[in-house]
């Protein structure tokens, strides 16, 4: 039987995550509601947010913040703000910020439109930044916070046939280091959790198959499925005051792959 880590900074902390109702987003959120966090997310699903959100609601303790999740579509920055502003109301000054929402739809260099282009960056890169900027004055005014960007091994890899994905996943490390500097000087921390190939429903209905097992198979240096449990865990690190002098970095969890 494996136990992991309780974090006692986590419990009552205020924490949104972007994307939560589905995938990876879904394990983070029921992990920090896990470790007693007030839990807000924001995702366009909303009958899967909804349902998890009741479905994490359901036996918690009398004292404990039942999750609360809204929906949004994060690439209406009006939406997205607003989205947090209801949050906020309902757990409190955000202390820390998930920025996991993306979309990694696979389309070639000669298929990608302008239009295309736009919608990629709207959702896996401009809706970072403005989450963040909506959610910087409480962690200032706290004197501290963390916010955590999902970044993307896939550029690292130079893996093709999703240009304007790569492209904003690898730009995401240099807004890190360039919020991270900024925001600093407020005791606000932000890192890069560097997410392999996780098996996800999703990914495993649309993308894994005989070939990309075997790319694993090859690619990382421990041949064991990587779960959205294993990307939680370090963002709950990142989360809570254990890592309180890590900032600017990037945190890989691929088997070893990158």
């Amino acid at each position: 039987m494996t136990s992991f880590a309780r974090y006692p900074s986590l419990q009552g902390r205020s924490v949104l995550i972007t994307g939560g109702a589905t995938g990876i987003g879904a394990t983070l959120v029921a992990q920090f509601v896990r470790q007693g966090a007030r839990v807000g997310f924001i995702d366009l699903d909303a009958a899967s947010g909804e349902a998890l959100a009741a479905s994490l609601a359901a036996g918690l303790p009398a004292d404990q913040c039942a999750p609360h999740f809204r929906a949004a579509d994060l690439t209406d920055i009006a939406a997205l703000r607003g989205a947090v502003e209801q949050l906020r109301a309902a757990i409190g000054p955000i202390a820390v910020l998930l920025n996991n929402a993306a979309n990694d739809k696979r389309q070639g260099i000669a298929d990608t439109t302008p239009a295309a282009w736009d919608a990629s960056m709207a959702v896996n890169l401009r809706s970072q930044f403005f989450a963040a900027q909506a959610v910087m004055a409480d962690m200032q005014a706290a004197g501290g916070g963390s916010i955590v960007n999902l970044g993307s091994i896939s550029w690292m890899l130079k893996q093709g046939g999703m240009p304007a994905y790569t492209t904003a996943k690898a730009a995401i490390q240099g807004l890190t280091r360039s919020l991270a500097r900024d925001l600093g000087v407020h005791g606000i921390r932000v890192n890069t959790l560097v997410p392999g190939w996780v098996m996800t429903e999703k990914q495993i209905s649309l993308w894994v198959d005989d070939a990309a097992r075997a790319d694993i198979a090859k690619g990382q240096c421990i041949n064991k499925p990587l779960e959205a449990a294993h990307i939680a865990h370090m963002a709950l690190f990142l989360a809570a005051d254990d890592s309180a002098m890590c900032t600017a970095q990037d945190f890989i969890v691929d088997g070893g792959w990158a």
